[in-house]
């Protein structure tokens, strides 16, 4: 039972990262009509500007002062949020405003080349060596009925569902909320009923810069910041969504956090080898089934 427990509890920690870059494939597609294979190489580059900014600046003027870790990875987070931000309306303004009469293929082909684009200049910024991140909550843990779990893991779970269930008020709630609703119901109607499109865009992909970013940082303390470091937390947060259903919001999420958790199970009491690769099976012959994914609607067109 303990050990059952503590794979639960694990694939919550990484069905939050999961859902946070889910999150920000989403919200792409439902508000621009256009899957973004750049969201994890995005994600990446945040998380080597928190990890420059800790590592060569904040925590050096920390060490220097006396001032603790904690707060200078905070202010170093923060400062990546920031970068994230601004890099998302600049990858909107300069990119995708000018790909409205670009056909579907077309951008996913565009994101395809901001992916290397981000691939190409992240070791030119800031080398070609590893770095290491630091845990945001260094030590410490807590046992629950036998499983143990750090407070740096407990952090990540309730930032990742925090974050997740704030979006979803911001979605039903907010005017913000509608106004990305009904761009993602249908751009061009959106705009005659004078939705700032526009807006609702450039705040989509700065959110998606952010969300990646954020799980960038949350994953980089279990191995280094490195290129490859969102390879497949992207792998599997794109399965999340076919899985989930691309059009809504919390489908998506919701297999982002049945991926992590069947992915746990299956490599512990069936193979630590071919675990992913039979839940990627599984995957696979559930969409044969049922394409429009979990929550996913058929749409149907009348002539």
């Amino acid at each position: 039972m303990s050990i059952l427990l503590q794979l639960l509890l694990r694939s919550l920690e990484t069905g939050a990262i999961y859902a946070l870059a889910t999150l920000g494939i989403i919200i792409v597609f439902r508000t621009n009509l256009m899957i973004n294979f750049a969201q994890g190489v995005m994600g990446m580059f945040g998380a080597y500007i928190v990890t420059v900014m800790f590592q060569k600046v904040l925590y050096a003027g920390a060490t220097a002062s006396g001032m603790a870790q904690t707060p200078a990875l905070l202010l170093s987070i923060l400062a990546g949020v920031v970068g994230a931000i601004l890099i998302g309306f600049i990858v909107d303004i300069v990119i995708i405003r000018r790909t409205k009469k670009v056909a579907g293929t077309g951008k996913e082909i565009i994101t395809l080349g901001m992916m290397m684009i981000f691939l190409g200049i992240t070791p030119m910024i800031f080398g070609v060596d590893p770095m290491r991140l630091p845990k945001v909550i260094e030590s410490g843990e807590f046992s629950i009925l036998g499983a143990n779990l750090s407070y740096n893991s407990l952090l990540n779970i309730v930032l990742g569902i925090g974050l997740t269930v704030l979006l979803f008020v911001v979605l039903q709630k907010t005017k913000l909320g509608l106004a990305i609703r009904t761009t993602a119901s249908n751009e061009r109607t959106a705009r005659l009923m004078g939705v700032p499109t526009k807006w609702v865009t450039l705040f989509a992909w700065a959110l998606a810069l952010v969300l990646g970013t954020l799980a960038g940082v949350m994953i980089a303390p279990s191995t280094s910041v490195t290129l490859n470091l969102m390879d497949s937390v992207q792998v599997n947060a794109f399965i999340a969504c076919v899985l989930g259903g691309f059009q809504t919001f919390y489908g998506p999420v919701i297999g982002a956090y049945i991926i992590a958790i069947a992915n746990n199970l299956l490599a512990y009491y069936v193979s630590s080898v071919w675990g992913t690769q039979i839940l990627y099976v599984l995957v696979i012959i559930f969409i044969v089934f049922k394409p429009v994914g979990l929550i996913g609607k058929k749409i149907t067109k009348k002539v």
